[in-house]
């Protein structure tokens, strides 16, 4: 990622220290005061099962970030420790300047999966409008502008003309479409998405990654779990490699770096004819919380 004054930005790889950063030291004082997620030494699980584990990252404004690593690394679970549902083991993490879950109103998490009564009567409006209640309270009803701003969302994601119909009998794009929707409808600070564009069409996975960059170009912040990393490298502008403990960080052409992948990835990374084929378990994920699905991915592609 190239920083305001055009410089390339640092990469971040992890190991040996902390955080090393190549070229130059890093000023963590100024990443802190400018982030708007920083998280410092952080580890976190389930039970007794730690799932990350001495997590180090910074955020800044405008940052379109993918977040990669195999199933069971921990992406799903650093996406829930930024947006305050699960509390860190140790370490410190801060959104938005506050402890996690204090500015939830600025905050837009959309889980990989939706817990969600696909029979129930409520509409595709309906759904975005959740988006809006945690500007209305409990006291007030929904007026001209969260309508307004469902109505935006719905454009904005190509499902305008579906807003009265019932969310479960849409596609799967569709609903992707729709929980995007939602979030857009709460006019956040920083969106976190699980695997926004899994299992999706082409064409929708195309609309979808621009309207995050276009959120990303606005000043919002994006943070995003991927299988996808083609579109890693193509369509976000940094990428955090993660395996339990974070890997590397930096721009996102370091998804393709060889060595990144192998230590991210490892014994699941093969190389056949040129083409870096990473065989991902479908059998361990983080853990998940009662009634979650995951998506499998079992081949990924890079050239």
């Amino acid at each position: 990622m190239s920083s305001p004054d055009g410089s390339r930005a640092p990469v971040h790889r992890h190991g040996d220290h902390p955080l090393h950063e190549s070229g130059g030291a890093l000023d963590a004082t100024h990443a802190h005061a400018h982030a708007d997620i920083w998280l410092a030494d952080v580890s976190a699980g389930y039970g007794e099962r730690p799932a990350i584990e001495h997590v180090t990252l910074v955020v800044e404004p405008g940052t379109l970030l993918a977040v990669v690593g195999p199933n069971g690394a921990g992406k799903s679970t650093l996406l829930k420790v930024m947006a305050g549902l699960i509390a860190p083991w140790s370490g410190r993490v801060e959104v938005l300047g506050s402890p996690p879950g204090r500015e939830a109103h600025r905050v837009a998490y959309v889980p990989q999966a939706e817990l969600v009564d696909w029979e129930f009567p409520v509409t595709v409006g309906d759904v975005v409008m959740m988006g809006r209640y945690p500007r209305l309270g409990l006291a007030r009803r929904p007026g001209p502008d969260d309508r307004r701003a469902v109505a935006a969302a719905l454009e904005r994601v190509g499902m305008a003309e579906h807003a009265r119909r019932q969310i479960g009998s849409l596609s799967g794009g569709q609903r992707r479409r729709v929980f995007l929707a939602r979030a857009l409808a709460a006019d956040p600070t920083l969106f976190l998405l699980d695997e926004p564009v899994t299992g999706i069409d082409a064409r929708t996975q195309e609309d979808l990654m621009d309207i995050l960059e276009a959120l990303a170009h606005s000043g919002r912040s994006v943070v995003a779990t991927t299988h996808d990393l083609a579109a890693a490298a193509q369509r976000f502008h940094r990428v955090a490699a993660i395996n339990r403990t974070m890997i590397a960080d930096g721009p996102a052409a370091l998804v393709l770096d060889p060595e990144v992948l192998a230590r991210t990835y490892g014994g699941h990374l093969l190389v056949l004819g040129g083409q870096t084929v990473l065989l991902d378990d479908a059998h361990h994920h983080d853990q998940a919380e009662p009634g979650e699905q995951h998506h499998h991915v079992e081949t990924e592609r890079t050239r």
